[in-house]
């Protein structure tokens, strides 16, 4: 039986402790690999998530096409310029620039906004080797990774709503919204990955077979944008030391309840997903109080 995510669970499952002292290095890393010439804002969502998580520092990685302007989007970042393709994927080259910022990194995101699903495999098959001893979340496009690579070597996260998941898997959307427990431990067993697939009822399933549920958020959650907050959230968590489920289970938690909070003040409907991660701090602290 899967275990309850609520915020009960959380607090009897409670983050790796930071002193009053602890500086940006104690507090973790997270290299974001994200966004594109056409969807840059991806790479800001999700790395403001992971800096209002707890996060102590931040590295884009982004096509050269926006890096300059990634910069001043998110100025708490460094930004690195990677060679792109010309669909506007990144070049299987650039994994090259990225070896000092993924030996340093405490958690890897790749996949918000990405282009060029051909490219993106490429890059992603260069990629994956430099992941190894790497905590590593694989959202959109980069876990089309899965099915080319069939069992990871060690587990990483991914992070697909239903639609996603049926694309990956060849099973039906319809099919995995009718048991997503079934479809999220298959998936974890099969690519030896903790597994999350995203919905009303969010699965989190591990390749050793423990399971993890949760039933709440609303509809204004989804909205354009709302999954790379996600996405950030559970990178910056585990930056900080949590593990690949803990942190994917605190991150759906304070996506849905920043979700309610924005609901209650804006109305059902409307809220945008860059509104999402400072909702996520209020709800963070709160259940760390």
């Amino acid at each position: 039986m899967p275990k309850r995510i609520d915020a009960q669970a959380l607090r009897d499952w409670a983050l790796p402790a930071l002193s009053d002292d602890a500086d940006k290095e104690a507090r973790g890393r997270v290299l974001v690999i994200a966004g594109s010439r056409e969807v840059p804002g991806a790479a800001v969502l999700a790395g403001t998530a992971a800096l209002r998580t707890g996060a102590g520092k931040l590295a884009i990685a982004t096509g050269a096409s926006v890096a300059a302007q990634m910069a001043f989007a998110m100025p708490e970042a460094r930004v690195i310029a990677l060679p792109e393709t010309a669909q506007g994927g990144f070049a299987p080259a650039g994994v090259e620039l990225l070896e000092r910022p993924l030996r340093h990194a405490g958690c890897v995101l790749v996949g918000p906004g990405l282009m060029d699903p051909e490219g993106t495999r490429r890059f992603m098959a260069a990629l994956l080797p430099a992941l190894r001893g790497r905590a590593a979340v694989l959202d959109a496009l980069a876990m089309e990774a899965a099915p080319e690579v069939g069992r990871f070597e060690e587990p990483l996260l991914l992070t697909p709503h239903a639609g996603e998941m049926a694309h990956l898997t060849g099973a039906s959307k319809d099919a995995v919204l009718a048991d997503p427990v079934a479809a999220a431990t298959d998936a974890a067993r099969r690519w030896n990955a903790v597994v999350a697939v995203k919905g009303p009822r969010t699965v989190i399933a591990a390749p050793d077979g423990r399971l993890w549920l949760h039933e709440g958020g609303n509809r204004g959650l989804a909205t354009s944008g709302s999954g790379d907050t996600l996405a950030g959230a559970i990178a910056g968590l585990c930056a900080r030391g949590a593990t690949l489920e803990q942190a994917c289970a605190w991150g759906v938690l304070l996506h849905a309840q920043a979700g309610d909070r924005l609901a209650e003040r804006l109305g059902p409907v409307g809220y945008l997903a860059r509104e999402i991660p400072q909702e996520m701090l209020a709800v963070l602290r709160t259940l760390e109080a």
